[in-house]
């Protein structure tokens, strides 16, 4: 099975940037898209940018784009997070997770994820 291992998270004021990163192993030439979702305390997970393996394609929420940019490295195995101007209301542990068959917006589409990362914007 693939796994997908997160980093780059912490505390920091709004406005700041962090960026995340989640290193994929094993059967990676699995994956299709890697997609990033974040869940906040007594919130549901929600989805926060995907892009594809290829590099070819990305999508973004509405409430991130502008603001986040999603990438990866020649191999497609590590994508990033970029993330910018960050809001108290992005607080939330993230998750990276990869889907074999698309690029979706929906969490019940990827295949595997992993442990999470916390990220806490101050005011």
């Amino acid at each position: 099975q693939v796994q997908l291992v997160e980093s780059g998270g912490g505390l920091v004021q709004a406005g700041d940037s962090l960026r995340l990163s989640c290193a994929a192993s094993e059967r990676t030439s699995s994956i299709y898209a890697m997609g990033w979702f974040r869940q906040a305390p007594g919130k549901e997970r929600e989805f926060v940018a995907v892009i594809a393996r290829s590099g070819t394609a990305t999508f973004y929420a509405g409430s991130v784009k502008g603001r986040f940019t999603i990438s990866r490295d020649n191999a497609g195995n590590t994508v990033y997070l970029q993330m910018n101007s960050l809001k108290p209301e992005d607080t939330a542990i993230y998750y990276c997770a990869s889907s074999s068959s698309s690029l979706s917006t929906s969490a019940g589409r990827y295949d595997y994820w992993g442990q999470g990362t916390q990220v806490t914007v101050s005011s």
